[in-house]
């Protein structure tokens, strides 16, 4: 190995100091050389040929080398790439992801009951329920992503939403709102362009009246109740102006269609005993977040009166017992509206499952307890599945035989 391989020298005039690095003997590590009063004429450089690699190496101060090693940068890198995928993941519980679905599948169901009566191509019908489905999906996460964001400082102080990504500093606010802000444009977007405006603006209805009425009514009055279920209902009519637009039919005439609000109806009093369970089951947490949902309103008067606050009160018991009774009249709309659509099959199935559901109900008032709410919130959950499952498979198989 030459000198010129084993050292290397750079001069600095600027400062009057000669400094510079002189190259390990390995020939790998740059090692700086203590700077040293320059002096005229004088640009040698300091050599030792006789000295070996390790001589070399053991000569040097550790605290003047520093050293990369090679699975560094492939730790840098990965360690970047896990904190992108933690941020993503973040970012998609941020849109509910239960919820989100929840409201796909009816704005879907609601698509696919208007599209039987409708004549098609293969292409046309997929690339329109396809349009649907994703605008709905997108508009939904957005609404409930921008919902986690202006409620962020309440779900902190509630241990059911503490771990939630903003609360929990998994991602920051101003992130969830931006991505909240571009997902509804987006999904507002796709369907007006892909299914009509009618479509497009029930989808901006349904992210207005949860975000601008819902979401601030709720720490006010327990009539908030009421208002968040439009939101929840009003995607079945998503679907039915897109079917119908797709179609070639007037979509603003669709607004107006007998089936679409009965689907309407059933979506929105399904959501109130459901709720009434849910709010029942963690009537603590959302007294300590602030919400004024009517277990905790009556709960707080029991505890005002010296009653001692009894688990549930009997007027929260009586409306879900109520609101149970009214959604069998709720489950059998639709049947009436689409007579040439929905027959004995999904009225037996609603009146079936619907008293089931009030005798369950009823048990609440008897047995007022966390454990007879969530046997209330369960039946709810498998409830609505089965009857939009049977309305749906009627429908298609009516119009295919008949």
């Amino acid at each position: 190995m030459g000198r010129g391989e084993q050292q290397g020298v750079r001069e600095g005039g600027s400062a009057g100091l000669r400094g510079g690095f002189r190259l390990r003997c390995g020939g790998l590590d740059l090692i700086p050389v203590k700077p040293q009063p320059f002096q005229a004429g004088n640009n040698s450089v300091q050599e030792d040929p006789a000295a070996s690699p390790t001589e070399c190496a053991a000569a040097t101060p550790e605290a003047s080398v520093t050293r990369l090693s090679p699975a560094q940068p492939v730790a840098t890198v990965t360690a970047s790439i896990d904190a992108r995928s933690r941020v993503a993941r973040a970012l998609v519980e941020s849109t509910k992801p239960g919820i989100t679905r929840l409201v796909t599948i009816t704005s879907v169901v609601g698509f696919l009951i208007a599209a039987v009566g409708l004549s098609w191509t293969a292409w046309s019908f997929a690339a329109a329920l396809l349009a649907c489905a994703v605008g709905t999906a997108l508009s939904a996460a957005g609404a409930n992503a921008m919902n986690q964001w202006a409620e962020r400082e309440r779900d902190a102080k509630m241990p059911r939403t503490a771990g939630r990504p903003i609360p929990s500093g998994r991602v920051r606010p101003q992130t969830v709102l931006l991505v909240s802000v571009v997902l509804c444009v987006l999904g507002v977007g796709l369907l007006a362009v892909a299914t009509g405006l009618a479509s497009a603006l029930v989808a901006l209805a349904c992210i207005l009246s949860y975000i601008v009425m819902y979401t601030p009514m709720k720490p006010a009055s327990i009539f908030s109740t009421l208002v968040g279920a439009v939101p929840g209902a009003l995607p079945p009519i998503i679907g039915w102006t897109a079917a119908t637009h797709a179609a070639g039919q007037d979509q603003w005439q669709a607004l107006l269609a007998p089936g679409a609000w009965s689907l309407f109806v059933l979506m929105f009093v399904w959501q109130l005993p459901h709720f009434l369970a849910i709010a029942w089951m963690y009537r603590e947490d959302y007294a300590l977040g602030g919400f004024r949902v009517l277990p905790v309103v009556e709960a707080q008067k029991h505890k005002d009166a010296g009653e001692g606050g009894a688990p549930v009160g009997r007027v929260t018991a009586i409306t879900m017992f109520v609101t149970a009774i009214l959604l069998i009249p709720a489950t059998i709309a639709p049947v009436l509206a689409l007579p040439d659509r929905l027959g004995w099959f999904s009225l037996s199935v609603a009146v079936i499952t619907g008293v089931a559901y009030v005798v369950l109900t009823g048990k609440v008032l008897r047995d007022p307890t966390p454990a007879a709410a969530r046997r209330v919130f369960l039946a709810s959950v498998m409830h609505l599945p089965l009857l939009l499952v049977c309305l749906v498979a009627e429908a298609v198989v009516r119009t295919l035989l008949f």
